[in-house]
């Protein structure tokens, strides 16, 4: 991707991306998603990049598909499906459009391209990567292997291409007991993340090996810090992500993937909640749930974060940025995937 500057000057030329409180005025509706999170003035820049954005979208014949970690303006403003790992693969292997522009990380483009190879797959900063799937390469897989004989490896999602494809099976956080309940034989191994895997391990019968991965955003509470909070506000429920330590876990009111999250607090509405997972997270469901005081531990997601408006329009308007997987990996890793997909419609 070349320099931020020469992205600035090519879009322009081409469009008015100027701070406009007429185009504010203009996407009135889409602003009413976020207004307790965004200021008007703040909306008054994003919403020029926004209409150009859902415009060329319709030329290019292009979705956007964005992780419940995006901030509130691709969120809300430019995406045409949100969700978690799981719900964005499903959606990119029924996809009809020329275009998939993966807003979220790398693996995610990825995993797109994995289960719908035909479509031109528009990643808007090459560079969003993930800790976890940085930890893990297929011959951490054979080390695995190795040391447990005959045992299937059940990856995270939020893993390369290659990995899926010395994979038995993907999973994500929330499928990922459903999916080792399913593996046959006693001994499970999961890649990479130690804590999901710890925290499946409380849950299942089977006997759950892992490798050393985890998630910079999660690893970072500690349920020292949750007890202080709910010392200071009883009130308060605490909803943790399972990428999150056992020990957090055991702090919290709920734990649940992205979606599992979303769902619990839409569904109990309580006075005063803390989301413990990445923090944009509290900030796309606000508007949705006015009864509802979110309270901002903020750990943020850097790679995630370098998703923006700017590059998301760049990366339609030059159609740079196009994910490729080797077709042979591809083809491993979609059975892979597949199966993690078929587990959990036949559980639900």
């Amino acid at each position: 991707m070349p320099h931020s500057l020469d992205q600035r000057a090519e879009l322009a030329a081409h469009y008015d991306l100027t701070p406009s409180m007429a185009a504010a005025e203009a996407t009135r509706d889409i602003y009413a998603r976020m207004e307790r999170v965004v200021p008007l003035a703040d909306w008054a820049v994003f919403a020029p990049y926004v209409i150009a954005i859902n415009r060329l979208k319709a030329q290019r014949n292009a979705v956007i598909l964005g992780h419940n970690y995006m901030t509130p303006e691709i969120y809300h403003g430019v995406a045409d499906f949100v969700g978690d790992s799981l719900q964005l693969a499903i959606k990119a292997s029924e996809i009809e459009a020329d275009v998939i522009v993966q807003c979220g990380v790398h693996f995610m483009a990825e995993t797109s391209k994995i289960m719908n190879p035909g479509k031109i797959v528009l990643m808007p900063d090459m560079a969003a990567g993930c800790s976890l799937a940085e930890s893990i390469t297929a011959t951490g897989i054979a080390e695995m292997r190795a040391k447990y004989p005959g045992a299937p490896v059940v990856s995270y999602v939020n893993t390369t291409a290659e990995v899926k494809a010395a994979s038995d099976v993907c999973c994500t956080s929330a499928n990922a007991l459903q999916v080792v309940n399913a593996m046959p034989g006693d001994t499970v191994i999961m890649t990479p993340d130690q804590y999901l895997a710890r925290n499946v391990a409380a849950l299942t019968h089977k006997r759950v090996v892992w490798w050393e991965g985890s998630c910079i955003v999660h690893e970072l509470y500690t349920a020292a810090d949750l007890r202080a909070y709910r010392e200071h506000d009883p009130e308060v429920k605490i909803i943790a992500h399972p990428e999150c330590t056992p020990e957090v876990v055991a702090e919290a009111d709920f734990t649940g993937s992205t979606k599992g999250i979303i769902d619990w607090v839409h569904q109990h509405k309580p006075a005063k909640a803390m989301l413990v997972t990445e923090c944009s997270m509290a900030a796309n469901i606000a508007d949705e749930l006015p009864e509802v005081e979110f309270a901002k531990p903020c750990n943020m997601c850097p790679y995630m974060k370098m998703i923006t408006l700017e590059k998301i329009l760049y990366a339609l308007h030059t159609m740079r940025g196009e994910v490729l997987v080797d077709p042979d990996i591809s083809d491993r890793a979609r059975v892979a995937v597949q199966r993690m997909i078929d587990i959990s419609r036949a559980a639900a």
